[in-house]
């Protein structure tokens, strides 16, 4: 008799985390090259801050939000590596597409094809974790996954920077079929190419059994809404509080490359080298730091660790956002380390604390609800917000310093209200599942 409570082995478990994480670093390549190319995409395609703003955020946004729940509900009852390798495949299509894109509605609608095939990995991937590790490890796990989001986009900045550089220095290079392609195509069409043929790694994940009471089993929405309701304070504190977060740092990260073209005067392969490493390292060493935090705090007996590593982390946050109005380099790039450390530090315990107050058969659905509320609050409005404030509150395009930093600070303060409001809530949240357990007849 199998025992569907029984963890994979700890190799497996790693395997499958490695696995996921190359897949989120991918997604996060694709999601975020956009912000080193505005120059030559805003020249070819005759845009505005504005309207490349959308390509970064609202295109994407919109999609991978509405398909994520849906999807979501897949991951609860169906094969999860399944549905994540018909999302690479398809976001890897449409990121190849915007790479053909001749006119800016063409593009806007590659960037909705993008967001809608990323919409199957987060959801299915946190299910699959979560069923790999018990929850004292959780957060460590999970919070390694999420370094795909600053691995992603570190080497979205430091490889665009070089391939930048080198493309720029091609000019317009001629393919067959294609015919003249501008250098930021051909970064677009390489990486669709690398997604395609990465699908195949992801036939090496094992999947482990689904714990608790019903896993497997498709829950009807109806139960999963009435579920939510029940701690809907912890819900709405946890879900809108992660998402100020994300706001502030979807905003800002935006617009820290032109942020450091404009008023500092360096070149996108600079930026991409720069800036790019400074990601890859902070933000790695940040998310897996609050993890591991998180799970130390829990072993200490702290019940609502998760969120309170939020908490701390927008605190953190909040006082480093001056970094935008620093003029001297050296210090400038010591604050921007702290800067994308602490922003990093929330983004693995946050889906964490998901696992935490959901029973196994409505993770998927609760996970792609979080990710809908963050996704569209922070990705879909805040690089537009930032963009808004530097074209119709400054109408200047060099201070997108100041609208950076406004954006972001105003956004954190909330941030930190609404997780410290959340604190009581979550601890009851997770109370209420263990007493639905019991009712059910089986630890959830």
């Amino acid at each position: 008799m199998i025992d569907n409570n029984r963890y994979p082995t700890s190799i497996r478990a790693w395997v499958t985390v490695g696995i996921l994480l190359v897949a989120y670093v991918l997604s996060f390549i694709d999601r975020q090259i956009l912000n080193l190319l505005v120059g030559p995409i805003r020249a070819d395609l005759g845009i505005s801050d504005t309207q490349m703003s959308l390509l970064m955020g609202l295109s994407f946004a919109i999609f991978y939000t509405v398909a994520g729940i849906p999807l979501g509900r897949i991951a609860d009852s169906k094969s999860r590596r399944g549905l994540i390798a018909w999302g690479v495949a398809f976001w890897s299509l449409m990121t190849a597409a915007c790479g053909l894109a001749q006119q800016y509605w063409h593009f806007i609608l590659c960037r909705i094809g993008v967001g809608a095939g990323e919409a199957a990995l987060s959801p299915a991937a946190y299910s699959l974790i979560a069923d790999s590790f018990p929850a004292d490890r959780r957060a460590t796990a999970i919070s390694v996954y999420a370094m795909g989001i600053y691995l992603g986009a570190g080497m979205a900045f430091l490889l665009g920077g070089i391939v930048v550089t080198w493309a720029n220095a091609q000019g317009p290079m001629t393919l067959p079929v294609l015919g003249i392609v501008r250098p930021w195509q051909l970064i677009f069409l390489v990486l669709g190419a690398v997604g395609l043929m990465f699908c195949l790694v992801l036939l090496a994940i094992k999947e482990p059994t689904r714990k608790g009471v019903g896993a497997g089993v498709a829950v009807p929405l109806k139960e999963v809404g009435a579920y939510l309701l029940t701690i809907r304070k912890a819900v709405l504190c946890h879900n809108f509080g992660f998402a100020c977060l994300s706001f502030a740092s979807y905003g800002a990260s935006a617009w820290i490359p032109t942020f450091f073209i404009r008023t500092h005067g360096l070149t996108p392969g600079e930026v991409g080298i720069y800036y790019g490493s400074l990601v890859m390292v902070a933000g790695s060493t940040g998310i897996v730091f609050g993890g591991r935090l998180a799970d130390y705090m829990a072993r200490r007996g702290y019940r609502d660790a998760n969120m309170r590593v939020g908490l701390l982390a927008a605190v953190l946050t909040l006082l480093c956002n001056a970094v935008y109005l620093v003029d001297n380099m050296p210090l400038l790039w010591a604050i921007m380390f702290f800067n994308v450390f602490t922003v990093a530090m929330p983004f693995g315990v946050a889906p964490a604390a998901i696992q935490e107050i959901m029973p196994n058969a409505m993770r998927g659905q609760a996970s792609a609800i979080y990710l809908f509320t963050i996704t569209l609050i922070g990705l879909g409005i805040g690089p537009t917000a930032v963009a808004m404030f530097t074209d119709f509150v400054f109408q200047d395009d060099m201070a997108v310093r100041y609208s950076i930093f406004i954006v972001a600070s105003v956004i954190t303060v909330g941030s930190i209200i609404l997780l410290w409001m959340g604190l009581k809530p979550y601890r009851a949240a997770r109370d209420t599942l263990e007493n639905w357990s019991e009712q059910q007849g089986q630890p959830g």
